[in-house]
């Protein structure tokens, strides 16, 4: 798993930047990708792929330990659908 500090490690360390400074570029850019989530907007990053809000309707599910009918209110998630580029570098 790579996280947040990894990236901005690696940032500081291709770049010639501190540490300091690559991890505020790196949240910068997590922040800017959630307010646009947060705004209903999507995320287009060439290369890379897009974050979309996509809407869930609302639906009946099961408690799987009584077994009781329960309503699933609607909401919004997060999505991430990527781009050809980044599928045909995995797939190498």
């Amino acid at each position: 798993m790579t996280t947040t500090t990894e990236i901005a490690d690696k940032i500081a360390t291709d770049y010639g930047l501190t540490k300091a400074q690559s991890k505020t570029i790196v949240e910068a850019v997590f922040a800017a990708v959630a307010a646009a989530a947060t705004s209903g907007a999507e995320t287009s990053i060439p290369q890379f792929g897009k974050f979309k809000v996509k809407e869930t309707p609302e639906r009946d599910a099961r408690n799987p330990a009584t077994g009781a009918t329960i309503k699933v209110a609607a909401a919004k998630k997060l999505t991430f659908q990527p781009a050809k580029a980044l599928k045909d570098a995995m797939n190498k």
